[in-house]
C-alpha cells in the first residue's frame, strides 16, 4: 500500500467516526449551543467538537503534517502534507434538524488535493476519492454527468454574504432563461459530491472555502468531470471560485459563470 492510500484508508476512517461524533449530536438538537452572525453564519458546539476530534486523530497518526479547518487556528506542518476539514458543512441544515449535512476532509500535498472523504452519515453514503485512483461513494465508482446540455438536469449553486447578491441573480436567472434549473440543499461540499456521482451535473459559486470545496472538485476530476483550473499557491488559505461539471456542459457553465460573476469585474 502506497503512502497516499495509506493516508486515504486514515481519511475514510477518520471521516465517518467524525460524522458519528456528529450524528450524536445531530440527535440531541435541543442540547446544542449555537451562536449566530446570521443564517448564513452558524457554529454549534458539534462543529467544534467534531472538528476538535479530528484534530487530535490527525495529530496522533501524522504529528508532521499541517492542520487548517473552519472553526479553529490553522497548525503549520513540517512534511508538505496539510489536512483541510470542514467538520459539519451544512450547518444551518444541522441546527435545524434538516439531515443534510457533512463531514468534509481532504489532504492536499503542497498545495495539491491527492485525497478527499465526505461523510453523510444520515445517508450512510460516504463519497471519496484518491488523486489518480478514481472516486467511489461506498465502495462503487462514480461518474460524472455525460449530459450535453443544461436543461438535461440541475445546476447547484451555492450563497453567502460575502458574495455579490446580484450576480447569483444573475447567474440564477440566466440558467433557467436558458432552459436549465438550479438546485440548493446549503452543503456545498455534498453538493460537489453529487456532482461527482452524476446526480447534478455542475456547480457555480462565486467563492468557495478550501475547506468546504477542494474534497468535492477532487472527486469530480476522478469522476471524469471538469473543473475550472486552481491556484495551489492560494487554494487552502484563500479559496476559490468554483466551476465544475460533466465534461460535455462544462463550457456552458463556465460561460454562465463569467457572464455572472465577471460582469461585476468589468
Amino acid at each position: 500500500m502506497t503512502e497516499q492510500s495509506k493516508r486515504l484508508s486514515f481519511a475514510i476512517d477518520l471521516a465517518q467516526r467524525a460524522g458519528e461524533l456528529g450524528l450524536k449530536h445531530f440527535r440531541s438538537l435541543d442540547t446544542l449551543t449555537i451562536e449566530s452572525k446570521g443564517h448564513q453564519d452558524l457554529v454549534s458546539n458539534a462543529d467544534r467538537d467534531v472538528e476538535t476530534f479530528v484534530r487530535q486523530e490527525i495529530a496522533r497518526s501524522y504529528p508532521q503534517d499541517g492542520i487548517f479547518g473552519e472553526e479553529h487556528a490553522p497548525v503549520e506542518g513540517t512534511s508538505g502534507y496539510t489536512w483541510v476539514i470542514d467538520p459539519i458543512d451544512g450547518t444551518a441544515n444541522f441546527v435545524s434538524g434538516i439531515p443534510q449535512w457533512c463531514v468534509a476532509l481532504a489532504c492536499s500535498n503542497r498545495g495539491v488535493t491527492e485525497i478527499g472523504v465526505i461523510c453523510e452519515p444520515c445517508s450512510g453514503e460516504t463519497f471519496w476519492a484518491e488523486r489518480g485512483a478514481g472516486a467511489f461513494v461506498n465502495g462503487k465508482p462514480l461518474r460524472a454527468s455525460q449530459s450535453r446540455s443544461l436543461s438535461e438536469g440541475s445546476v447547484a449553486t451555492g450563497y453567502a454574504a460575502r458574495h455579490d447578491a446580484a450576480a447569483t441573480i444573475r447567474l440564477i436567472t440566466d440558467l433557467i432563461t436558458g432552459g436549465g434549473m438550479f438546485f440548493r440543499n446549503a452543503s456545498g461540499a455534498l453538493m460537489l459530491a453529487y456532482v461527482a456521482a452524476g446526480r447534478l451535473i455542475g456547480y457555480i459559486e462565486e467563492h468557495m472555502h478550501s475547506w468546504d470545496c477542494i474534497a468535492g472538485l477532487l472527486m469530480i476530476e476522478e469522476a471524469g468531470g471538469t473543473i475550472m483550473p486552481l491556484d495551489a499557491a492560494t487554494l487552502v488559505e484563500h479559496g476559490t471560485r468554483v466551476i465544475a461539471g460533466g465534461p460535455h456542459v462544462y463550457p456552458q457553465l463556465d460561460a454562465l459563470a463569467r457572464k455572472a460573476f465577471d460582469a461585476r469585474d468589468g
